[in-house]
């Protein structure tokens, strides 16, 4: 079968799917925490505009560290927070959270499409190419709004073929056999597949199949 890569337009999609979405909810409901995680709402997406810009970081030196990652500081708001170098100015409200995530989705998106695909640069998964850390951003992005989705109460089905993609990259283990969506669930530990028990422990790889 022809695999089609992740590419920065699935960065855009995912990102503007969620972003709609999660405009629809209630502004009071972002301190609710999100689905099984120990982070409130707020928290998980600031975590993913959080990830999403640090990806992109990752390809941005002229020699893009191989061995671990660029040093901006991290700091976690209250104690069981998520370490992030990127928040969200409260004062703005859910729009300006929604905007932080909006950015720090188009900085990894240039960031895909104007790094040379040679590119590597370190994940704790693997020395991952452009088309890892796109794959890591869609991932991140689907899942956690998945989390947020519990949370706050809305329903979450993303596109089969941006899950599909998704999963070729960065789970090339996971069934082929089942629905793509559910099969991303269970491949980062949220759900359950016919004859399978969830995941305790699971990890994405990173880096390139022919360089695994």
């Amino acid at each position: 079968m022809n695999v089609v890569p992740v590419s920065a337009a699935d960065i855009d999609l995912a990102v503007d799917l969620a972003v709609y979405r999660l405009s629809k909810t209630e502004s009071d409901a972002w301190d609710y925490r999100a689905g099984t995680l120990k982070w409130t709402c707020r928290e998980t997406v600031e975590h993913i505009a959080d990830r999403l810009f640090a990806y992109a970081a990752q390809m941005g030196p002229r020699n893009p560290p191989i061995n671990g990652r660029v040093p901006f500081a991290q700091e976690a708001r209250r104690r069981g927070g998520p370490a992030n170098t990127i928040f969200a100015d409260r004062e703005t409200g859910p729009e300006g959270l929604l905007q932080v995530l909006e950015a720090s989705a188009a900085l990894l998106s240039a960031m895909v499409r104007t790094a040379p695909p040679r590119t590597r640069a370190h994940h704790d998964f693997g020395l991952a190419d452009p088309e890892g850390f796109a794959a890591m951003g869609v991932v991140e992005t689907l899942v956690h709004t998945h989390d947020l989705s519990e949370g706050l109460d809305f329903a979450w089905h993303p596109p089969a073929e941006l899950c599909e993609r998704a999963l070729a990259r960065l789970f090339p283990d996971a069934p082929s056999d089942t629905e793509p969506w559910p099969t991303l669930l269970w491949a980062t530990g949220r759900g359950t597949l016919p004859g399978r028990a969830r995941l305790r422990q699971w990890r994405w790889r990173a880096a390139p199949e022919t360089e695994r």
